[in-house]
């Protein structure tokens, strides 16, 4: 007997998925409780679909059939079902057999498996998603194939399983489709299971941001009030589906009078039509009735504007967790609670559901998310004030359920967005975030501003251990424009969206001030671009002139983009409104190059270049751009469609302005750097294959090391072990030999071969040679015992220092390579050089893993001390080549076996042949499991 309070039942099994059509469903294991759901199931399954599960007519289950289906060991016999509202909407199971197909158990390890899905739910990727977590369950419990039997009419079924990417064998026997299926996960499995997590958490977001009725819930007869202020800007804002307001102090029989001139209601279920949206205003302790209401009514999704969760503490917290509970057990999503609302300016659906005040925005390419309500007003209004309008905006306050990774999943493939903007107060999983962020910048500009550091009150995610530089690290190398302000990321935004991206550096200066030209000048210096001299064109320059030089910097080889410096001229505003139309004028008749405007006091040019005369619609575009598409000279754009870099023929043609050449320049040089990884990862790198690496030896040696150590316990290697271990993978560690006195010490000197350093490994001198621990370049006995004496009378007895003699490495470029696991970002490789200097300036690179042969290039270089590698001031150059195979190696070691938790090798010394690792320390725990690589699933709360 297993219900679900039993200790033997497997809770971390239970898992929300979001289906094919966005929509949610819980998948749990099925216990004992679960006879009359199972029934009540049945009985609603079609003859057809039970004739294809049991192979002939079967219209009820008996007794025993309810009693084997609800009764199992989660060993041999496992049973999920997927539920909606608490009740079954699909069912798989699994028995283990052996080679001759009767019941049998551990070791064997193949299991026959069968799903049942629900008429009306078929179609909705329900049998997908329980094939991904029974594989998952069977994998855990040491079961590597599942086989099938499936009727040839079952197309259906069949095409399940031969989707799911596992390798497979198939064959026809007995009138029936035998199919087996190898369970251990391949690069296509997990690609199939990435691309229905897109479709699914796109489509979900889709629901929530086209919907075709929406309801506020939540409105006062007065008209004051969050709700109200929502329905005005639902209504004024031209949202072109059905508008319901509910109000439940309405008096009975008063359903469907006008409120505010749309028709109210006391509860949604009063609604006699459907209703996709429901936008919840009430006081904390009414919205679970509300939800309730939703979810019985069918409604899709939900935006739960009411504060009073998880900012307001612990209490608020918990009715969080039981909120996002509720809403996805209807199958529903989640954006918020405590949110500032939702705004999608497509001309099909025009939806203000937010309390920005309508009309909320301009319709533009600019997709915007913030978690903070006050951050998203601030960005709105900046967009607005500066000519940008949006293609959709999300605020969703404490994040309970849907998050920028969702937003990102639907930007990607969203045609009417070309540029992603981001405000986010945490990362919640930086894994998964820099993944979909990767894809997704390899087709259009993703940037994002981080408000803090620290995991703000409300939401409910883990924040990561890694230092902020080194988040930002890793989110440039998955492409992402990391900026630091709000501003900064409407400076960003504009430039992205409303001009090409630049083929390289070079900036040519133009302007009507020798000052301003200057500032600009320095500006690009300090971002590392190359800036051309400026061209004065004189304080006497007319909109002509402008123009003139305008068009020949564009038509100019010498440079990528164009930065315009404007003061004013003592005249009246028609001059901006002249210059304004010469800008544009200039840039439409030499396509290709971005430019941007720094302006000082000069209100009337920023609103002159910001109108925008109507252009034609574009055309549809595909639904995803070749991310190839960074041309060195980029194309003219043809009429209407879209411009290089993605923007649009009308975007194309508004120029950003900005009053400060330091923030023009800032927005150039994020382009360019963008611009850069771009071409760079238009070819995706190779992860090298080493036939020289034993990864099955290192697994059984890992193994052997981990046995008795308990889970949750991290065990530090040996040298001996270490040396091993790295050994395995192709990474050598110069051997130390123990010195506990100075005979020892000589001993061990006559065994490594002169010349010797003689070094301390006490934890507190360990890589610390500025304390005089460490005695280089000993050729003889005599040097030996000397530097012993010293050493010993200068820091300590032996036994405090524990003394060890190493064969001195080849002169070279001290380094310094590290890999460690951080819960949510995942293992982080790590370089830089090594000595004080670099610690003290930060001046470390980080990468994820697995590392590409590209990745582990760009980190070497990226360094600010990367000069040193490269014969700076005439050295010798080091062998980089070597450099890079140690990292590639070393990402090979630990993304193969999860157990190695980190890796520091200090100092690796690269020689102008070779390296050197001197030392090596090497921690091992029990994996945790990885999400990332299991079956789909929403964060568990």
């Amino acid at each position: 007997m297993t219900t679900a309070s039993d200790p033997s039942y497997p809770a971390h099994w239970e898992a929300d998925v979001v289906l094919r059509d966005g929509g949610t469903a819980r998948i749990r294991p099925i216990t004992t409780e679960d006879a009359g759901r199972l029934v009540s199931f049945y009985e609603q399954v079609s003859d057809e679909s039970k004739y294809y599960r049991f192979f002939a007519p079967y219209p009820r289950l008996s007794d025993r059939d309810v009693h084997r289906f609800t009764h199992h060991d989660y060993v041999d016999r496992v049973g999920l079902a997927a539920t909606i509202g608490g009740e079954f909407i699909g069912t798989v199971r699994f028995d283990r057999i052996g080679p001759d197909g009767r019941p049998a158990s551990a070791p064997a390890d193949e299991a026959e498996v069968a799903f049942l899905v629900q008429d009306a739910h078929q179609g909705r990727g329900v049998a997908s998603a329980l094939l991904e977590h029974i594989g998952a369950v069977a994998r855990e419990r040491g079961i590597r194939r599942f086989a099938a039997e499936v009727l040839p009419a079952n197309t259906k079924m069949i095409k399940v399983f031969t989707d799911v990417g596992y390798q497979q064998k198939r064959s026809f026997e007995d009138g029936s489709v035998h199919l087996t299926l190898d369970l251990e996960p391949t690069a296509e499995s997990l690609a199939v299971q990435r691309a229905r997590e897109q479709r699914a958490e796109a489509r979900s977001v889709q629901r929530l941001l086209a919907p075709g009725s929406v309801a506020v819930v939540g409105v006062s007869r007065s008209g004051s009030g969050v709700g109200s202020a929502t329905l005005r800007n639902l209504r004024d804002g031209g949202f072109h589906g059905h508008l319901y307001a509910v109000n439940e102090a309405r008096a009975p029989g008063m359903e469907g009078d006008l409120l505010d001139g749309v028709r109210a209601y006391r509860t949604v279920a009063d609604i006699n039509a459907p209703v996709d949206l429901a936008v919840i205003a009430v006081p904390a302790e009414r919205v679970p009735d509300a939800v309730a209401a939703c979810g019985e009514h069918g409604v899709q999704g939900l935006v739960v504007l009411s504060a009073g969760y998880g900012e307001s503490g612990p209490a608020g917290l918990a009715r969080q967790r039981e909120l996002v509970r509720q809403v996805r057990s209807y199958g529903m999503r989640l954006i918020g609670p405590n949110a500032f609302g939702v705004i999608n300016t497509a001309p099909a659906v025009e939806l203000n559901a937010s309390l920005a005040p309508a009309p909320a925005t301009a319709r533009g390419r600019i997709g915007l998310f913030t978690q903070s309500g006050a951050i998203g007003i601030a960005l709105l209004s900046g967009l607005l004030r500066r000519g940008e309008g949006l293609s959709s905006f999300v605020s969703a306050g404490n994040r309970a359920d849907v998050s920028g990774n969702d937003i990102l999943q639907y930007w990607y493939d969203d045609e009417a967005t070309d540029v992603a903007l981001l405000y986010l107060e945490t990362l919640g999983n930086p894994r998964k975030f820099t993944r979909l962020a990767r894809r997704t910048a390899a087709v259009k500009p993703v940037v994002v501003a981080r408000g803090g550091r620290h995991t703000p009150a409300g939401h409910l995610v883990p924040g990561t251990r890694l230092p902020d530089t080194t988040v930002s690290d890793l989110l440039r190398q998955a492409g992402v424009i990391r900026v630091d302000t709000v501003t900064e990321l409407v400076d960003v935004g504009l430039l992205l969206a409303g001009q090409p991206l630049p083929a390289g550096p070079r900036v040519a200066i133009l302007g009507n001030s020798e000052s301003l030209g200057v500032l600009t000048y320095d500006a690009c210096l300090t971002e590392g671009l190359r800036p051309l001299p400026p061209q004065d064109l004189t304080t006497a320059a007319t909109p002509a002139d402008f123009r003139a030089a305008l068009s020949a910097a564009l038509a100019s080889d010498d440079c990528d983009t164009v930065v315009v410096n404007a003061i004013p001229w003592v005249s009246e505003r028609t001059l901006a409104d002249d210059l304004a139309e010469a800008l544009r004028q200039a840039a439409a008749e030499v396509p290709g190059k971005p430019v941007a405007v720094v302006h000082v006091e000069l209100s009337e040019l920023v609103e002159a270049l910001s109108a925008v005369r109507a252009a034609p619609p574009a055309p549809p575009g595909p639904a995803t751009p070749d991310p190839t598409a960074v041309p060195a000279t980029a194309p003219a754009p043809a009429q209407g469609g879209p411009a290089p870099g993605g923007a649009p023929r009308e975007a194309a043609r508004r120029i950003p302005a900005y009053p400060a050449a330091e923030r023009a320049v800032k927005a150039v040089a994020e382009a360019v750097r963008y611009a850069e990884w771009r071409r760079a990862n238009s070819e995706a790198g190779q992860v090298p294959e080493y036939e020289d690496i034993d990864e099955s030896g290192a697994a059984a040696r890992l193994a052997a090391l981990l046995d008795g150590v308990p889970e949750g316990t991290a065990l530090t290697l040996d040298e001996a072990d270490a040396r091993d271990l790295l050994g395995r993978y192709g990474i050598p560690v110069r051997p130390v030999l123990p010195a506990p006195s100075p005979d020892a010490a000589v001993r061990a000197a006559r065994v490594l071969g002169y010349p010797v350093a003689l070094k301390t490994t006490a934890p507190h001198l360990r890589h610390r040679a500025d304390l005089g621990g460490v005695r280089l370049d000993l050729t003889t006995e005599a040097e030996l015992r000397r530097s012993y004496e010293e050493l010993t009378e200068a820091l300590g007895k032996p036994g405090e220092l524990l003394p060890v003699v190493q064969a001195m490495a080849p002169r070279g470029v001290d380094t310094v390579v590290r890999a460690v696991v951080d819960p949510a970002a995942g293992t982080v490789l790590s370089f830089g050089l090594a000595g004080v200097a670099s610690e003290l300036l930060g001046d470390t690179a980080h990468g994820l893993v697995p590392a590409t042969d590209r990745d582990v290039a760009a980190l070497i270089r990226s360094i600010r001390t990367a000069p040193l590698l490269f014969g700076w001031r005439g050295s010798d150059p080091v062998d980089t080549p070597a450099l890079e195979e140690l990292l590639l190696r070393l990402s090979r070691l630990v993304d193969d076996h999860p157990e190695v938790t980190a890796v520091a090798l200090e100092p690796v010394v690269v020689a102008t042949e070779g390296l050197s690792v001197l030392s090596a320390t090497v921690r091992v725990a029990h994996p945790p499991a990885r999400t990332d690589l299991g079956p789909r699933t929403l964060p568990s709360y």
